[in-house]
């Protein structure tokens, strides 16, 4: 069993082909609402390729958890240690979307709370995963601790630094695998991504967008091609690449098979709206590891 730490939101999606100034109003084209949070759409990846998953993280108990939770549960994702908060609003993410641009607000509420004093609670069930994956959308501490959980007890760890200001040093050597996009690993490391890839081998993997991902393998510089693609919204790629990753490990796989696999899983994501509504079956992965790149 796989295990997701991380957040749980709402994305509240706005269509505009004017972002008002400060004071104005103006009418919108569309309003969508879709189930996200980094650490939801990485638990649906995984469970879409019929991997058993189970999902720690928080949400208020209001209309949104309750949706967001129901969601989880029609994928097939365990979600018995997901805590309710009657106190706490469910994870919003307030999107305007004009003219190909992105304006997000980010309230976390009650991925906010799920601390290290809630991961010590969950501790059993953490011991029983044979990977566990995160991101940074809770609480610094939070994912420390679970770091610290899982090198003790040598369980694998998938790390994806986003956001990344929220990435601290310690987290580099405590994960197994550390994968930023090209920005995020810029941002942590300078713009020698050659170096830095030497430094972590077989443990920094780079996502490129279309262009696919790379690593070093202690030996040389691995580049694995992306996959062609009609591409719709590519909101929920990384995410799919993260959790497709740890499918593909898990299941024996080595990194060079593991990352081609989880390109050809995030190339299918994005040709769909919605972070989760394109997450593909097993079946349609297999099916694009077949095409030529």
């Amino acid at each position: 069993m796989i295990t997701v730490i991380g957040s749980i939101n709402m994305d509240l999606v706005v269509e505009t082909n004017h972002v008002p100034d400060n004071g104005e109003t103006t009418l919108g084209n569309s309003f969508s609402t879709f189930f996200g949070g980094k650490g939801a759409n990485q638990a649906v990846s995984i469970a879409r390729l019929g991997k058993e998953v189970q999902m720690i993280g928080a949400c208020g108990a209001d209309d949104y958890g309750r949706m967001a939770l129901n969601s989880l549960k029609e994928e097939s994702i365990k979600t018995d240690h997901v805590f309710l908060l009657p106190d706490e609003t469910t994870g919003i993410a307030s999107i305007i979307v004009s003219n190909a641009d992105n304006r997000i607000i980010v309230v976390p509420g009650a991925n906010n709370r799920l601390t290290a004093k809630e991961i010590e609670l969950v501790k059993s069930e953490i011991l029983k995963s044979e990977m566990v994956v995160m991101q940074l959308e809770i609480p610094s501490n939070t994912v420390h601790r679970v770091l610290k959980i899982c090198k003790e007890h040598n369980i694998p760890v998938i790390l994806n630094p986003a956001p990344v200001n929220n990435l601290k040093h310690d987290f580099i050597e405590l994960a197994t695998y550390l994968t930023p996009n090209e920005s995020e690993c810029r941002s942590i490391f300078g713009d020698n991504i050659d170096q830095s890839l030497e430094r972590y081998p077989n443990k920094l993997i780079v996502t490129l967008g279309e262009k696919g991902a790379r690593f070093y393998n202690g030996k040389k510089h691995v580049f694995i091609k992306g996959f062609h693609t009609n591409p719709v919204d590519t909101t929920g790629a990384g995410d799919t690449f993260n959790g497709s990753l740890a499918v593909a490990l898990t299941d024996g796989k080595n990194i060079e098979e593991a990352v081609r696999f989880a390109n050809a899983s995030a190339s299918i994501a994005v040709e769909k709206k919605g972070a989760q509504s394109g997450m593909p079956s097993l079946d349609k992965v297999i099916n694009r590891l077949t095409l030529k790149i």
